[in-house]
């Protein structure tokens, strides 16, 4: 089969190569092997195939992390082959394996790209802004990086849960998607002003929760509002922050972290309630994965790593894995 195997660390995307000698991994007690039909990008595939990702999977791996596709082969009776459905393992490659608790059916009336564009994004907005960030209708919410793949998702779930949403984007095109996609205000973050147009929006009042996968929780302290709560999501700008925590005094602030990988561990009951919440929303046309206009596929898949990382893209990108996904 077609795929890629990183045997060892690489310098970046433009030294995959893509071979079509793999054989497809038997699956085992537990286990799922599934026809991949879509693959989305993250930008900590690019860190893991270097080996700066904080999971380091033993070589050799297929390296991705989120698919759609149609079971071939089951190992359990919850699935059987014909389903379609969408997960979270190495996606890269025509075959996959996974275990069962790491996929799910794909919902009524989403495609492979949309479903392989929803496992990793969604929940991971939903457990910040509800379970850490404790969102309230009403509220303002500040989404950082609004055009990225959680970005938009945590802009469409604050907008479906009442929140009055402020989305910051670094281009008028991400910014531009942002507002199509429920924000009510969107602000360039490169604006050197940025933290004023928040509080000069929001009449002086500030954000009730800042939703930050980038790395802006310094400057984010200059425009939170009374009792805030900034949830760190990730360091997209590349470094982590030094705070003056005598802002988190006076303004009576929380800085809460999610790790949502980690509820498999430690919290297992919360993933099974975020996606019933999130199935309900997508079921009530609230919310709905959004898919980079350009399809790559696994010929291809360097180049929307590099465009991904050049951070000219929104939403998810996808890599078209078989020919025959059903956009």
């Amino acid at each position: 089969m077609k795929g890629y195997l990183i045997t060892k660390l690489l310098k970046g995307p433009d030294e995959l190569i893509l071979r079509t000698d793999l054989i497809p991994k038997e699956p085992e007690q537990g286990e799922v092997q599934i026809r991949v039909m879509a693959a989305g990008l993250n930008f900590f595939d690019i860190l893991q195939i270097q080996g700066k990702y904080q999971w380091k999977p033993p070589l050799p791996f297929i390296p991705g992390s989120e698919f759609s596709g149609i079971v071939t082969r089951s190992t359990v009776p919850e699935y059987k082959p014909g389903d379609q459905v969408f997960g979270s393992n190495h996606s890269l490659a025509e075959i996959v394996t996974a275990k069962a608790r790491q996929i799910q059916l794909i919902p009524k009336n989403m495609s492979f790209e949309e479903a392989a564009a929803f496992q990793v994004t969604f929940p991971t907005s939903y457990a910040g802004l509800v379970i850490r960030g404790q969102l309230k209708p009403g509220e303002y919410c500040l989404v950082h990086a609004a055009g990225g793949g959680v970005g938009l998702a945590a802009v469409q779930i604050a907008k479906a849960l009442g929140a009055i949403v402020i989305a910051t984007a670094s281009s008028a095109e991400k910014l531009a998607v942002a507002k199509t996609n429920g924000a009510d205000y969107t602000i360039n973050y490169l604006d050197k002003d940025w933290t004023d147009q928040v509080k000069k929006l929001t009449q002086g009042h500030g954000a009730d929760v800042v939703y930050d996968p980038v790395g802006l929780v310094e400057e984010s302290t200059r425009c939170i509002a009374w009792n805030g709560r900034i949830v760190v999501i990730g360091f997209a700008k590349g470094t982590f922050e030094k705070l003056p925590t005598n802002r988190i005094l006076l303004k009576n602030i929380s800085i809460i972290g999610l790790h949502f990988g980690a509820y498999v561990q430690f919290e297992p009951e919360t993933i099974e309630k975020t996606w019933n919440e999130l199935y309900k929303l997508f079921e009530q046309k609230k919310i709905k994965p959004i898919v980079y206009p350009k399809i790559y596929n696994l010929e291809t898949a360097n180049q929307g790593m590099n465009a991904l990382a050049s951070r000219k893209t929104y939403g998810k990108v996808i890599v078209a894995v078989n020919s025959d996904s059903n956009s």
